[in-house]
């Protein structure tokens, strides 16, 4: 039977009727008499045989004086599993592929209609970094892109900076990746918020098109890109640049379809937007090719926050904007015969919140690649950190002398990344993944990228099914268990 499945029944008109009180008091709802990141940690608990319940009498109000609803009921425990993945980005899939293999019985939870994050639903389609010896999650994912031939040939980095691939194709090889080891995928599913009990999550809570549910797990892996689960549970996390909390600038990503010049035409009607006119009014806008026939380009959009609604959705605005400005410069002032086929459906995003774990790997380590006794992943790409104030090619490291490539000054020795930067400081059994570990804003412009997200999964996975082998949180296990079964599986931590 499914836990927690007891609920009031009322007749529609009844929920309809409570729901209409519950939305007109206010716009902050409290579910469970608790927001997670607001007012508590717990967003849920069980309810009485009344549920769903609205406290509607006398509104009180939270610490900025906005009025609250507390609203409780019961919710389903339908999903059960030793590991639970929040986000699906090459970190989410690498972590939940890493510990099917290893044994454990995995949900993954997605909040979009495909895996892969930034390399599918934001049309980023290029792995940065050295692709090879990442460990076998990643082998496996380039080996299937090459049986589409959907990659470009391997160089080793850094004479191969990048390796562009087909992210639709890459959708479908992730996708099936994850069926073949048998993890529970829920797609168009978004985690809304957890119970925790004494630093120990034990639920969190889903929602998809079935409504309210919960998934209970023995560990949680953080890879929602902005630490939403870190968050939502009230441990700690940092984001933005310390002087002002500025992000990594975000990009969208958009696809044109080159024509014959009898069809070239200029898309954006006369009097909309602001078109640009000449080059030195393009914002930074980066093209490769996006196979026969078709060209991607990807703008900068900074000085906007994607851990806050409102301001994620004004940067999806600016975005696409932004997106038909450029191409009618490209199309009017250049004369390319391109037209707009599409853009993808996220814009892309190089930092969100970030958790604070028991260590924060810092821009020096990097710098003198460091290695760790506890390192478990292994870091090469440049410190790749766009000025998170103008939307020019500009970078935070400024270099005095003229450069010969847009890397040159920015580049790093091979550094590893320890256990201690993937595990939540505080919590038991929570760790993170991906662009929201444990690091300092300039580390992060360098181990975000796929191919060191990917390791940061692979180990947070294999870690997590020991802890659930062993019966023991992922602060005691021994990280040289970790650290030679990532070796076993062909990741490489030289340094």
């Amino acid at each position: 039977m499914t836990p927690l499945v007891h609920r009031a029944r009322m007749g529609w008109k009844d929920v309809l009727m409570k729901r209409r009180r519950f939305i007109t008091l206010s716009p902050l709802i409290a579910v469970g008499g608790l927001v997670g990141h607001s007012l508590g940690r717990s967003l849920f608990r069980r309810a009485g045989k009344n549920s769903p319940h609205l406290e509607t009498a006398s509104p009180q109000h939270d610490s900025d004086h906005q009025p609250i609803v507390r609203w409780s009921r019961s919710i389903p425990v339908r999903y059960e599993a030793d590991i639970a993945v929040i986000g699906g980005g090459i970190a989410g899939v690498s972590a939940a592929c890493s510990a099917a293999r290893s044994g454990a019985k995995v949900v993954l939870v997605e909040r979009f209609a495909i895996t892969g994050g930034n390399s599918t639903t934001a049309g980023v389609a290029s792995f940065c970094g050295e692709t090879a010896g990442q460990g076998e999650v990643f082998d496996e994912i380039v080996a299937d892109l090459e049986r589409f031939r959907a990659i470009v040939p391997y160089r080793p980095f850094p004479v191969g900076g990048s390796r562009v691939f087909d992210h639709e194709i890459l959708a479908i090889v992730l996708q099936e990746l994850t069926l073949r080891r048998g993890i529970k995928l829920l797609l168009h599913t978004r985690f809304v918020d957890v119970r925790v009990v004494q630093s120990r999550i034990q639920e969190c809570l889903l929602c998809g098109k079935s409504g309210l549910e919960a998934l209970r797990a023995k560990q949680f892996i953080d890879c929602s890109g902005e630490a939403d689960l870190t968050r939502a549970a009230n441990f700690q996390t940092i984001k933005g640049r310390p002087e002002d909390g500025l992000q990594l600038p975000m990009s969208i990503m958009f696809f044109v379809r080159h024509v014959q010049k009898s069809e070239r035409r200029a898309q954006l009607p006369s009097g909309w937007l602001d078109p640009v006119r000449t080059k030195d009014q393009l914002p930074m806008t980066s093209l490769w090719p996006n196979g026969p026939g078709s060209t991607a380009l990807k703008v900068k959009v900074p000085m906007f926050d994607s851990t806050e609604t409102e301001s994620l959705t004004a940067a999806e605005i600016r975005g696409r904007r932004r997106m038909m400005e450029v191409l009618d410069y490209y199309q009017r002032v250049e004369g390319k015969s391109w037209i707009l086929d599409h853009c993808s459906p996220q814009i892309g995003i190089r930092e969100g919140c970030r958790i604070v774990g028991d260590y924060v790997l810092t821009v020096d380590d990097l710098r003198a690649g460091k290695r760790f006794d506890d390192g478990v992943a292994r870091g090469v790409y440049y410190l790749d950190a766009h000025k998170p104030d103008d939307e020019k090619r500009t970078y935070v490291i400024q270099t005095e002398k003229p450069k010969r490539s847009w890397h040159e000054g920015l580049e790093v020795p091979p550094y590893q990344i320890p256990l201690r930067a993937l595990i939540v400081k505080d919590a038991s059994n929570l760790m993170a993944a991906g662009r929201c570990f444990s690091a300092d804003q300039l580390a992060l412009s360098s181990a975000r990228v796929t191919t060191s997200s990917s390791m940061m999964g692979q180990a947070a996975g294999i870690t997590a099914a020991l802890c659930v082998q062993k019966n023991c949180d992922p602060r005691v296990l021994d990280p040289e268990e970790v650290k030679k079964t990532v070796v076993e599986r062909g990741g490489r931590l030289e340094v």
